[in-house]
C-alpha cells in the first residue's frame, strides 16, 4: 500500500469512526434529562473521567507512535 492509499484510508476511516464517536456523545448527553433520569454529581464526574482519561490515552498514540529501541 503506498503512502497515498494510506492517507486516503486514514481519512476515510477517521472520518467514520470520529462521526461515530460524535454520536454516541451526543446519544449519552441525552442522559442529562433530569425528568427521564435520575444521577448524581458523583455519577457524572465518573462518566467524565472515564472519557477524559481514554480520550488523552488514545490522543498519546497519536504524538508518540514511534518506540524507542533500548540502548546503553
Amino acid at each position: 500500500m503506498n503512502k497515498e492509499q494510506r492517507r486516503e484510508r486514514f481519512k476515510r476511516l477517521g472520518t467514520a469512526r470520529t462521526k461515530a464517536v460524535l454520536q454516541k456523545l451526543k446519544v449519552l448527553g441525552n442522559c442529562a434529562n433530569r425528568q427521564a433520569y435520575e444521577y448524581t454529581e458523583d455519577e457524572i464526574e465518573k462518566i467524565f473521567s472515564a472519557i477524559e482519561k481514554y480520550l488523552r490515552a488514545v490522543k498519546t498514540k497519536f504524538h508518540f507512535t514511534k518506540e524507542e529501541e533500548f540502548k546503553l
